[in-house]
């Protein structure tokens, strides 16, 4: 008895060559969904979804000596189209090698879908995630996000956060840069130093990105403009420095239903955690400090000093809860405390539930003016 026949493996392409041969009149299906496509598909390449390939391929090639090339993401899921187009009876197939995003990083012809040439291949590997995909990316494209600080949290934050391509950034700070700022606010620049940092940060962030629009408040969130310069926004980053700030954006952010991402470093250790209006189980800031401590009990940066990149840690898991909350996706830090020991290289999960006597959240709390909270932190 013969051995049964082990099958041909499927022939893979270079881009380049595929490139070739779809002029020389071969057919370049991209196998991808819909929504994939989205972003853009090769030049003259015909859209035929992996799924739909034994339904519909009567339709656009009748004939079964025509030369066929698929194309997927990477490279994989072409394979298995290849392989289906065999046995379908399609004996000239080929897949192309390191797919899509090879394409776009060989500078290959490109029909760009709805989010633009640019968008397409800055956002390349946002695209391949089916978390975020082209309808994901287009969720951070029309966020808008306050950084309350444009200093050791806001930098790491505001970098990766323009990077993303989070399309509006609200920048709130009245300071100015120093230049013992740069030992740790990498937005920042020597050459800056004495700028505002609005305006120093602005000159980084639409370096990195253009398409960005960097929106600068210079001036200290206050009791009369809280609000004002609040509303509006998706997400708040809390990069403050001062309690009597943050219980000002706690309690607006709590009056707009606005999720606020909380993050503070002391010396070598530092803390992040979010707190959502929106949802009925979230804690608030006063959950966890429901009076605001004394000057002796939690000096700032200058008093009491900070290891330079510790902000970054913290800055950078800020950045990631809010592109979570923009494209709601994952677990939230709603009702827990994320704190990181640098010295031990150790993170700490810790339970924030509600609590039902919070003097700002809680059953019986009212509200009385951001003067009065103003005048709490001031005593």
């Amino acid at each position: 008895m013969s051995a049964a026949a082990v099958p041909t493996p499927v022939r893979e392409i270079d881009p380049a060559e595929a490139l070739a041969r779809q002029r020389a009149d071969a057919l370049l299906i991209d196998v991808r969904d819909d929504n994939e496509r989205d972003a853009g598909t090769p030049d003259g390449a015909v859209g035929l979804a992996r799924a739909d390939i034994a339904a519909r391929i009567g339709e656009i090639a009748a004939d079964p000596a025509r030369e066929i090339l698929t194309l997927c993401a990477t490279g994989r899921r072409s394979l298995l189209a290849a392989a289906t187009l065999r046995e379908l009876g399609y004996a000239n197939v080929a897949s192309v090698r390191g797919g899509f995003s090879r394409w776009l990083a060989e500078g290959l012809p490109v029909a760009h879908g709805a989010l633009g040439a640019d968008a397409a291949e800055r956002y390349a590997r946002h695209l391949v995630l089916p978390e975020v995909g082209v309808a994901g990316q287009q969720k951070l494209i029309d966020a808008r996000v306050a950084l309350i600080g444009a200093g050791g949290l806001g930098s790491p934050a505001g970098l990766y956060l323009a990077a993303a391509g989070v399309g509006t950034l609200t920048l709130i700070d009245d300071d100015r840069v120093e230049r013992s700022n740069l030992q740790r606010q990498v937005l920042h620049a020597d050459a800056r130093v004495g700028m505002p940092k609005t305006e120093s940060a602005r000159v980084a962030l639409v370096a990195l990105n253009p398409s960005v629009r960097v929106e600068l408040r210079s001036e200290r969130i206050r009791a009369a403009n809280v609000e004002m310069l609040l509303r509006g926004h998706d997400v708040v980053i809390d990069g403050a420095d001062n309690f009597p700030t943050r219980y000002l954006l706690d309690a607006a952010c709590r009056r707009l239903k606005i999720p606020l991402v909380y993050g503070a470093v002391h010396r070598f250790t530092g803390q992040v955690s979010v707190f959502d209006a929106r949802r009925g189980d979230s804690p608030c800031y006063r959950c966890l400090f429901p009076e605001p401590p004394s000057a002796a009990e939690a000096p700032n940066c200058s008093e009491a000093g900070v290891l330079g990149v510790l902000p970054g840690v913290i800055g950078l898991l800020q950045a990631t809860e809010a592109i979570k909350l923009v494209l709601g996706v994952g677990e939230p830090l709603v009702g827990r405390l994320l704190c990181y020991d640098a010295l031990a290289a150790r993170f700490r999960e810790l339970r924030l539930p509600r609590d039902p006597a919070c003097p700002g959240c809680g059953a019986d709390a009212t509200f009385d003016g951001y003067e009065d909270l103003a005048r709490l932190c001031a005593s």
